[in-house]
């Protein structure tokens, strides 16, 4: 029984592992190829030729394993960057600057926080956009030049403004990432709102029912399929303001500030170490908002077959 179980895991499992792997494989070839292609040059000029004895030649062997184990690479190689990734994690406690764990906990703190502001103010909006035709005139344009300023301009001034009226720590950087969640959002909402049909509308009318009423049992739920696609890429959104939103602060904790002191110091294995856990945590997060959104659509999913019933 127990082969059985396996045996089918492994049949429904090998069409996305397969492709996935070979993804895998073909970037770890790539990688560890451009890192013996960047790192040569410095590699023989500051390492192999300084260490040659008087008429002694270095063959590529060499020339391969110094650029693998260089300190202060230009690429560090994969198995470097996975050592450095697990030293930070096991080595230093939850509380040091050294524990990349510390830093995932402030830049996900401010990310979540943003996230959340980004889509209360992406509902608002959207909501005020699809009941009002003036609403929609006058914000829509705006909403869409928002985004044409950089985020690296705008997080400076943004934080000059808060912090001159008292706002510091998460709030600043939460604005940028709200800043960056509300346009998914708020574009998805608004064609989510307007999806059904005006037959369905006029159908709700004939039954006395009113604006909220219809917006409640029409409109939303009919929005919610363009809602959670637009919250998975809010959320890593969010992530990178609020990684942003930490470099002009000159933070000490926060990915954005590991990034910023790797490179400071010229610590390129520890750059890669911070965006590989910057990677995984924006998987989290997205992955968080999957598991929700199943969560909901099944809720809504039953109570529908219920109303049916």
């Amino acid at each position: 029984m127990a082969t059985t179980d396996r045996s089918r895991f492994w049949r429904n499992a090998a069409p996305s592992i397969l492709p996935i792997g070979t993804v895998l494989l073909a970037v770890l070839v790539l990688w560890y190829a451009g890192t013996v292609w960047l790192n040569a040059p410095g590699a023989i000029e500051r390492v192999i030729t300084p260490r040659l004895e008087p008429g002694a030649t270095w063959t590529w062997l060499d020339l391969v394993q110094t650029t693998m184990a260089m300190q202060r690479p230009v690429l560090p190689s994969p198995h470097q960057v996975a050592l450095d990734f697990y030293s930070s994690l096991v080595d230093w406690p939850l509380d040091s600057p050294r524990n990349l764990l510390h830093h995932v906990a402030v830049t996900a703190h401010s990310t979540l926080l943003g996230f959340v502001l980004g889509t209360v103010l992406g509902l608002l909006l959207s909501a005020g956009i699809v009941h009002s035709r003036t609403l929609d005139k006058a914000l829509m344009p705006w909403i869409v030049a928002s985004q044409t300023i950089p985020v690296l301009a705008i997080a400076p001034i943004v934080l000059v403004i808060l912090g001159s009226l008292g706002f510091s720590g998460v709030w600043p950087k939460a604005v940028i990432a709200m800043y960056l969640c509300f346009f998914p959002v708020t574009v998805a909402m608004v064609q989510g709102l307007r999806s059904p049909q005006k037959i369905d509308t006029e159908l709700l009318y004939t039954y006395a029912a009113s604006p909220w009423q219809a917006f409640w049992l029409l409109r939303l739920p009919a929005a919610l399929p363009f809602l959670f696609p637009a919250l998975r890429v809010g959320v890593a959104a969010g992530l990178v303001g609020a990684m942003v939103a930490e470099l002009p602060t000159g933070a000490q904790a926060g990915l954005g500030a590991k990034l910023l002191l790797g490179s400071y110091y010229g610590n390129t294995v520890a750059i890669w170490s911070a965006l590989v856990m910057s990677a995984l945590l924006g998987l989290a997060l997205t992955g968080l908002v999957v598991g929700v959104e199943r969560l909901v659509l099944r809720h809504h999913g039953a109570v529908q077959g219920g109303g049916g019933k």
